[in-house]
């Protein structure tokens, strides 16, 4: 037999010092979904939100460690927008405007209501953290 598909002189991740071992974000990244499923199938206001933030912070995290976005407050406030946007067209769908109110949004007896409301508040809390990344990170000089 030939040695002709032998990968000799190819680096192999993991088993090469130019690549790190292991990488947090993944499992970060799943737990972040698990929870935040979990709060959804629930009904869990706190759970849900929780969730959505690590899921959201861990994606922009990862995404910004490979190399996809030079900024990781853009990812967080795109991924922000995506929810508060869902989020907002959730309840949109289940309510009638004129009843809506803080109390409406926050009523367990309204599940999808209910879901909505964290999900657009997980939202809008990615879309805060990533305006405060922006606004506390120094600013590049540009080429």
């Amino acid at each position: 037999m030939s040695d002709e598909y032998d990968d000799v002189g190819e680096v192999q991740p993991g088993l090469s010092d130019q690549y790190r071992k292991a990488s947090p974000w993944p499992m970060l990244v799943a737990l972040g979904f698990v929870i935040s499923e979990v709060g959804v199938v629930l009904g869990l206001f706190p759970v849900t939100v929780g969730g959505l933030l690590l899921f959201g912070g861990t994606v922009s995290g990862i995404l910004s460690e490979s190399g996809y976005v030079e900024q990781t407050w853009r990812s967080l406030v795109a991924f922000g927008v995506f929810l508060l946007a869902l989020g907002a067209l959730t309840i949109g769908l289940n309510i009638d405007p004129s009843a809506l109110s803080v109390d409406a949004l926050l009523d367990t007896a309204r599940p999808f209501v209910y879901r909505g409301s964290a999900i657009a508040a997980s939202g809008l809390m990615l879309v805060a953290v990533g305006a405060t990344l922006r606004l506390t990170s120094p600013s590049r000089p540009s080429p």
